[in-house]
């Protein structure tokens, strides 16, 4: 039986784009306690210095800011505490080996409901070059250009 279900996105990483090459991308929950899933269906939560690392077999997402939940009172964690990410073991061997590679880290890049869970959608990326940067700058640069021209052109 298959079900359905809607997604809606929380955060980006806009940031990431920009600063990585990504390579490949995985789908994985996270494991939150009760107010921080309040918090995030709030819309309170930061991505821009998160990473993960992988530790003793498990990953774990380091960095990623949920504001404390308001009416949570005794039982909000700490904002910056380390979130235990769930995926498969072969994922995460797969992911261990991949990061074994220079210049390969393992960044969030958006956090959504998918019904009622949340997910985190997780990137292998290779970190850019400054000349890297520049190059994707100056094509969005020529690309929205011509997209205006265009535009001007058909009315």
């Amino acid at each position: 039986m298959a079900e359905n279900k809607s997604i809606k996105v929380i955060a980006r990483n806009k940031k990431a784009s920009h600063e990585y090459f990504i390579l490949e991308k995985f789908e994985c929950g996270i494991e939150l306690f009760g107010t921080e899933v309040k918090s995030i269906r709030n819309g309170k939560i930061n991505l821009t210095d998160a990473y993960a690392s992988i530790d003793n077999g498990e990953v774990f997402v380091k960095g990623m800011n949920i504001s404390p939940f308001e009416q949570g009172n005794i039982f909000n964690r700490d904002p910056l505490r380390h979130k235990k990410l769930l995926m498969h073991k072969k994922e995460i061997l797969k992911l261990y080996g991949q990061l074994k590679t220079q210049g390969y880290a393992l960044i969030p890049l958006s956090v959504y409901l998918k019904g009622s869970r949340v997910k985190l959608e997780l990137g292998l990326c290779k970190g850019k070059k400054l000349y890297d940067k520049r190059e994707d700058i100056a094509k969005r640069d020529a690309k929205r250009n011509i997209d205006r021209e265009l535009k001007s052109r058909n009315r």
